[in-house]
């Protein structure tokens, strides 16, 4: 809960424009703080979009995280809108991997959303081909899909440019520099273009752990300043 603090507050330092973010209840009782509050003397609605991609290879810590991050964002968060990106040629997006955002539908269906400031855009792009778009030629704007956002997250597979968003990912580890000959050929190159992409775009680093972080200045070289640990 304490790291879903860190990425409001990071997101909010993120964006140059007024925004409002109320983080209350459970976040507040593990970082000891009644309540955060960054506001001005209007509320903005910020437009967030999630890469939520991962969830389709269920039982990965990958696929557990993101879906942790939506359910914490869906209990504490009822003013901003999210958009959550999701794309695979052969896998469905399965609504029932987050039980908490339609508890009530009697039929859960993909793209079904309870919460209204939640919405699910889903696509069949496979990964080689968003591999190819994003990574290597590094065009077709998220925006195009998923419409206009302030702040984009991407997954840690993909790097998609943005017409005005500012981007924020997150980085579970460095294996593919750390360990090249232990790791599968496709997942090495295909993560090291993304990263590349990250060290040039990315405004925030969510790092899992302090030594992931040690390891984006050691190895890319990323300035600790654009880097935060989600504990």
């Amino acid at each position: 809960m304490l790291g879903l603090a860190v990425i409001f507050w990071s997101l909010y330092m993120m964006l140059s424009k007024k925004v409002h973010f109320h983080l209350g209840g459970e976040i507040a009782l593990h970082v000891g703080i009644f309540d955060y509050y960054f506001y001005s003397s209007y509320n903005t609605t910020v437009r967030i979009g999630i890469d939520v991609s991962q969830v389709a290879y269920e039982g990965t810590g990958v696929s557990q995280f993101i879906v942790n991050l939506v359910e914490h964002l869906v209990r504490i968060d009822k003013n901003n809108q999210y958009i959550l990106f999701f794309s695979s040629l052969r896998k469905q997006f399965l609504i029932s991997n987050f039980k908490f955002l339609n508890k009530s539908l009697p039929r859960r269906q993909a793209g079904q959303i309870q919460n209204s400031n939640f919405k699910i855009k889903t696509f069949k792009f496979p990964p080689s081909l968003l591999d190819l778009l994003w990574n290597r030629l590094h065009i077709l704007p998220i925006e195009w899909l998923i419409g206009d956002v302030d702040v984009f997250i991407t997954s840690d597979w993909t790097e998609p440019p943005t017409r005005i968003a500012k981007k924020a990912t997150i980085l579970y580890d460095l294996i593919v520099y750390k360990y090249p000959n232990e790791t599968d050929k496709k997942i090495v190159e295909t993560q090291k273009r993304k990263l590349r992409w990250v060290k040039k775009e990315s405004k925030i680093i969510f790092c899992i752990s302090e030594a992931t972080k040690r390891d984006a200045m050691e190895i890319l070289g990323i300035p600790e300043n654009r880097l935060r640990i989600l504990v």
